[in-house]
């Protein structure tokens, strides 16, 4: 079965404060919540990466939904058309 292609949310990562906790970021990027996921996935082979961050920081989550280190960005944005 081929994996359909996530929708780009954004063509640049958010830049975003994480506290400690458990996050779930949305792959499919059809969330009304971005970057996080609202079970906008449900019914196709999409699925949340669960986050877990052990200490405050800043991050820069991608939006464009193509990165190979999800769900940091790693400027795979720049690649799309």
């Amino acid at each position: 079965m081929t994996q359909s292609q996530p929708t780009i949310a954004d063509t640049k990562p958010i830049l975003i404060d994480l506290e400690p906790g458990t996050y779930y970021w949305c792959s499919c990027g059809e969330s009304s919540k971005q970057p996080f996921c609202d079970g906008s996935h449900s019914g196709t082979e999409f699925a949340p990466l669960k986050i877990e961050i052990d200490e405050a920081k800043k991050e820069a989550l991608c939006q464009c939904k193509y990165t190979k280190n999800p769900p940091f960005c790693d400027g795979s944005h720049s690649q799309l058309s």
